[in-house]
């Protein structure tokens, strides 16, 4: 019984052990050559493990890619759902909903290589992924405090600029900074809203 648990925390171990490594070398890969070129066979190669360990560990090349991002969402979302304001609760929604924006622009921006690759090509998976619904329900809680009765379309309204393949397109293809991107992101929202911060 005692060599059994020995053998399962020994075992767990090593899976964090494999874990830890196989998101090192896939973020130096990404960091080396862009998140589009890395696959499966570089990073098992990069961590010294077989493939195999790769997609059990991580199901598929978009799991990999969103592990990456795990870390730095969790401490958005601490921030958020936990922090002190403006964007933690406290502060008035308006507010919060702002500084919200601005710290997932920032995340996204940081991220926004990786979280291309980690998009779910299913729309309604995309959706529903688990690190999106937390972001939703957050937004739309925020707007029905607002005076917003039915949140869901203006909650997808004012995610999407802040989503990573909007992003992308603001920075690369119209040449807007992150700054000229929350700036025109919070005349949007203010608009929409009918309010003044």
């Amino acid at each position: 019984m005692g060599n059994d648990l020995l053998a399962q925390r020994d075992e767990r171990a090593d899976a964090a052990q494999n874990r830890a490594k196989l998101l090192d070398a896939a973020a130096r890969l990404v960091a080396l050559h862009g998140a589009a070129a890395v696959t499966m066979d570089e990073v098992a190669r990069a961590a010294g493990v077989g493939k195999g360990t790769v997609f059990r560990r991580f199901g598929s090349r978009t799991g990999l890619m969103r592990a990456l991002v795990d870390h730095d969402e969790r401490i958005l979302q601490q921030g958020f759902l936990f922090g002190p304001p403006p964007l933690g609760p406290g502060g008035p929604p308006l507010t919060r909903l702002l500084a919200y924006g601005r710290a997932r622009l920032e995340h996204t921006l940081a991220h926004r290589d990786i979280l291309a690759e980690a998009i779910a090509p299913d729309v309604i998976q995309r959706f529903t992924m688990p690190v999106m619904m937390t972001s939703t329900i957050h937004v739309r809680m925020l707007l029905t405090e607002l005076g917003v009765a039915r949140p869901e379309v203006t909650a997808l309204a004012i995610e999407a600029p802040l989503q990573a393949d909007a992003a992308r397109f603001l920075t690369e293809a119209e040449g807007l900074t992150g700054d000229e991107i929350v700036q025109q992101w919070e005349q949007m929202v203010i608009s929409l809203l009918g309010a003044d911060d």
